[in-house]
């Protein structure tokens, strides 16, 4: 067993003084040498080491100290002293202490007699304790508040001894009569808290005669008056109404500490819309007026639970809870809005809208730091708005169109998604968006932006100018043609869009000149020239105009063709839809003839030498084929560019709408509720004496169990399914344990049947963990008789998703064997399942998340099951995570399938899964999956977990 200290001190133990040199530093007469020796001594037995000689000489020379340090670190070296011998009597030695500890309580001087009262605290050893009673006592009386206040803890402690009661008898009325007479906060903090540990009655009858005064007390104080508000209703529930008038009155305390102990408090006890409406209300105000960023999220947490068990309520605290935008940390600003996003309703969307838009215009400010992220989340959110409530887009979506061009290329995105769908869904705004979109199109600097935007030109452009529109803003945006020509000296001359200047400047200066070695396709060499044009006077506007629109050449010559197939596909689209809108067929032959340039001309810079990487094939088969449509005229493939393409689009935004639908059934709870459950008519109820918070309390838990919120304990069967035998059935000692799994926290209830004819005596069960797992306690000794049985609880700390396991043994003594008999235990694996819950998450979100983290596992697939689909299902289910990819991606047999998974576990982890499995010829799967998190634990043990499973599944 660990001995037990309040000082917890690091010592490097290279070079331990010896035991010597500490004796002569003690022996001196010099102060500051004896703190010194002091010091060394208690961190050398603090790490292990005995020093049995140096007890004497601290008697002789450090007990008659009259030094303040020297005294303080004599108590400190007393409490980690063995003070009982190997058969638990105290050691006869310990008479000088208790002399000395007498003294100290009689002490002229108010610190020495403080610490020594505090000392006494700590102490466990009746036999030292007794004698020192009276002086104890004596210290109740004395006119400093430090003594009276340590006197009272000391007290406590003495009392809460196993023969603390006999040793004073008549404790908590004379704490009682002290605390009606003290006037120091500590000292009746401390008085008040031992007669709540001790005689809760009387803490009970205190309270209810001072009912008037609570608000008054001190903060220090009314935080145990909660507590014991706390302990009493939960054992009898029925006096709530006595109590929770204090807890209402305490919500207006000027401590923020009680104000949300309250709050917490008050939910706890009650589900009445009063106060829990009152709670909400209190945790919005510590919200704002506090600074403190880790405070602002815990309060942000306790909101997000008040969410789930009361959203109408927290609906009209939405606006408040808005407010905490005005931080500026990240964390805090994502937690506020995935509350306010879950409590929009159409009476407030208008608000929270109007809102968000003003935020949105503040990210602006070049002075607000992170507003790129800030934008995305803010955007994120205006767009979960708009989904769920289409009629706010129109005063949204052109506010967000001008972040197109954002240098936050995943805010712009964010942005160009929302648009895409919008169009879709509100058909109204088609016109608007599509018109807005064409004049900011020149401003998107990123590919990824670019080629969306693209796509929604190209599927919505109906009417004739916006076809023409969309294929003068494209042919703008490329530049002149050709991208690259080749002069007659074998030279690769870059044509730049500059040179749409004004003809009203007609002075040019000479054009700057950049040369460079080439190798051409024969193999001869060539210098490859870049030109570009400038004049000596300033360029008119549509000269600057021309040289900042033109942002898909800039791209395109970085050798981005997968942009430039986009671009293929877009000006493919609008001329189909041109021919269906224009009746001159010069003009779509003209408009044909264009675009077939633009397309042979991004083929030919693909297929030139200027740029470092060639075309590659999937941009050229499609550039090819957009060549070959406009070329022909076969009415199958056009339904297919016109029709199918959007056909798809939809159906993939119907399935995204459906899934959500799904997700938000799977919350509602299933009733549980009887055929012959007891009918409690509320009207008929007599509500005599009863409060406003008792009648709504009771209609609150008739709603809930018609609702089926207040169930029953669940399956026994299931329960017995976590049972773990621990020991063998012939074993003299039976154990088994009952593992429960509280997030941060692992309960073992360990069963111990004594199957002997003898009793045992210091039975203790010695647990040791593996892996970031933490014994919080260890079990005592105890004294099992035969054939009796004993429930013992371990309480075990979890840092990390890692996957841990438990061992130890059962040591035990009996009569005849004077050895020490011990029984190994079981090993009790504590499995990942237990930590990690499926989860959703947009698509981008996963790909980022994949490309941040940098820890991956990869497991190659080794199973029995020939089916992918089947395959798929089983790892879903082994792993407990969520499949991201929609069922209709997973359709079909063609013996391949690509997946992703993602589950969080409860410390707030990401867990990543692909799996890529292919069906081989033979009937076997073959393929791996690849397991990506922030942190190596979860990525060894999921894979681990991956890897059992498949064994087992074989």
């Amino acid at each position: 067993m660990e001995k037990t200290c309040s000082l917890l001190v690091y010592f490097d133990k290279g070079t331990p003084a010896l035991a010597n040199e500490i004796k002569e530093q003690l022996e001196g007469h010099d102060t500051e040498r004896k703190i010194e020796a002091m010091k060394k001594a208690v961190m050398l037995l603090l790490n292990g080491e005995t020093l049995p000689t140096l007890f004497i000489t601290i008697v002789r020379y450090v007990l008659p100290s009259e030094d303040h340090t020297v005294q303080k670190l004599l108590l400190l070296y007393l409490e980690i002293i063995d003070k009982t011998d190997s058969r638990g009597k105290i050691l006869p030695e310990m008479i000088l202490i208790c002399q000395n500890l007498r003294n100290n309580l009689q002490h002229p001087n108010e610190y020495i007699r403080g610490v020594t009262l505090r000392f006494l605290a700590r102490l466990n050893e009746a036999e030292l304790i007794e004698p020192l009673i009276p002086s104890i006592l004596s210290n109740l009386d004395h006119r400093h508040a430090f003594v009276r206040r340590n006197a009272i803890l000391a007290m406590m402690a003495i009392y809460k001894l196993p023969q603390g009661e006999h040793m004073l008898t008549d404790a908590p009325e004379m704490i009682e009569k002290t605390l009606s007479t003290e006037q120091d906060l500590s000292a009746r903090r401390n008085a008040f808290l031992m007669l709540f540990t001790c005689a809760q009655d009387r803490a009970v009858n205190y309270l209810l005669n001072n009912l008037e005064s609570v608000a008054g007390w001190g903060d220090i104080l009314q935080m145990v008056v909660l507590e014991l508000v706390r302990k009493v209703c939960r054992t009898d529930p029925g006096e709530k109404g006595k109590y929770i008038k204090i807890i209402v009155s305490l919500l207006n305390s000027p401590s923020a500490a009680v104000m949300y102990e309250c709050a917490g408090t008050l939910v706890s006890l009650s589900s009445a819309p009063t106060a829990v409406r009152a709670a909400a209300n209190c945790y919005c105000q510590l919200l704002l007026s506090q600074s403190d960023n880790n405070v602002k999220l815990i309060i942000l947490d306790r909101l997000q639970e008040l969410k789930v068990s009361h959203r109408e309520i927290m609906v009209e605290m939405i606006m408040d809870v808005l407010r905490a935008l005005s931080s500026p940390n990240l964390d805090i600003r994502r937690k506020t809005l995935d509350i306010v996003l879950d409590l929009i309703t159409p009476r407030n969307i208008d608000e929270v809208v109007m809102m968000l838009k003003k935020e949105v215009v503040k990210t602006q400010s070049k002075e607000l730091e992170k507003s790129g992220e800030y934008r995305q989340m803010l955007v994120q959110a205006i767009h979960s708005c708009a989904l769920k409530f289409p009629e706010v887009a129109s005063a949204v979506v052109h506010l967000l169109m001008d972040f197109l061009g954002d240098s936050n290329v995943a805010s712009a995105i964010d942005v160009v998604f929302f648009v895409r769908e919008i169009i879709e869904t509100n058909s109204r705004l088609r016109e608007s968006i599509m018109t807005r979109l064409l004049d900011t199109f020149y401003q998107i600097r990123s590919s990824r932006v670019c080629t969306c935007a693209l796509w929604i030109i190209g599927e919505y452009s109906w009417s004739l100018q916006e076809v023409e529109g969309g294929i003068a803003v494209i042919k703008q945006s490329l530049g002149d043609l050709p991208f690259f020509t080749t002069a007659e000296e074998g030279e690769v001359v870059d044509i730049s869009a500059t040179k749409a200047l004004s003809p009203s400047n007609k002075s040019p200066a000479p054009p700057t000149v950049s040369k460079r070695p080439a190798i051409l396709a024969d193999g001869t060499y060539a210098t490859q020239v870049a030109v570009a044009e400038s004049v000596s006077t300033v360029p008119s506007l549509m000269a600057l105009a021309a040289s900042a629109t033109a942002n898909l050449r800039t791209l395109l010559l970085t050798g981005d063709f997968f942009l430039g197939a986009v671009v293929a596909t877009t000006l493919t689209k609008l001329i189909l839809h041109l021919k269906e809108v224009q009746s001159s067929n010069v003009a779509v032959n003209k408009a044909t003839a264009d675009v077939l340039l633009i397309m042979v001309s991004m083929l030919r810079l693909g297929q030139s030498t200027a740029l470092p990487h060639p075309i590659d094939d999937d941009s050229y088969d499609r550039i090819s084929l957009c060549i070959r449509v406009l070329s022909s005229a076969d009415e199958g493939m056009k339904t297919v560019w016109l029709k199918l393409c959007r056909e798809s689009f939809v159906k993939m935004i119907t399935e995204k709408q459906h899934r959500e639908m799904e997700e938000t059934k799977a919350i509602a709870q299933e009733s549980y509720a009887q055929p012959d459950d007891l009918i409690d008519f509320y009207h008929l109820k007599s509500r005599k004496g009863m409060s406003q918070l008792e009648l709504e309390d009771e209609v609150q838990n008739d709603l809930k169990r018609a609702m089926g919120e207040i169930t029953k304990d669940g399956d026994g069967s299931k329960k017995l399914n976590r049972v773990l035998q621990l020991t063998g059935l012939s074993d003299p000692v039976y154990a088994e344990a009952y593992v429960t799994v509280h997030q941060y926290d692992i309960v073992l209830d360990v069963t111990i049947v004594n199957r002997t004819t003898e009793t045992l005596q210091n039975l203790c069960l010695e647990l040791a963990t593996m892996g970031d797992l933490k014994l919080v306690e260890r079990p005592q000794n105890y004294a099992l008789a035969p054939d009796t049985s004993k429930q013992i609880r371990a309480n075990i700390k979890v840092s990390s998703t890692e996957t841990g396991v438990i061992f130890g043994n059962i040591v035990y003594e009996t009569t005849s064997v004077l050895d020490r008999n011990v029984v190994v235990l079981n090993d009790i694996h504590i499995d990942i399942m237990d930590y990690i819950s499926p989860a959703s998450c947009a698509d981008v979100a996963f790909r980022n998340m994949w490309a941040e983290f940098e820890w991956e596992n990869k497991v190659a697939i080794n199973t029995s099951i020939q089916d992918v689909s089947e395959f798929l299902n089983h790892i879903v289910a082994s792993t407990n995570m969520k499949c991201l990819t929609p069922s209709s991606a997973l359709e079909g047999d063609c013996g391949f399938l690509a997946a992703n998974l993602y589950a969080k576990s409860v410390f707030g982890e990401d867990a990543l899964v692909n799996l890529s499995v292919e069906k081989q010829p033979d009937g076997k799967l073959s393929g791996f999956i690849r397991i990506r998190s922030k942190t190596q634990g979860i990525a060894l043990s999921l894979g681990d977990k991956i890897t059992l499973k498949q064994k087992g599944s074989s």
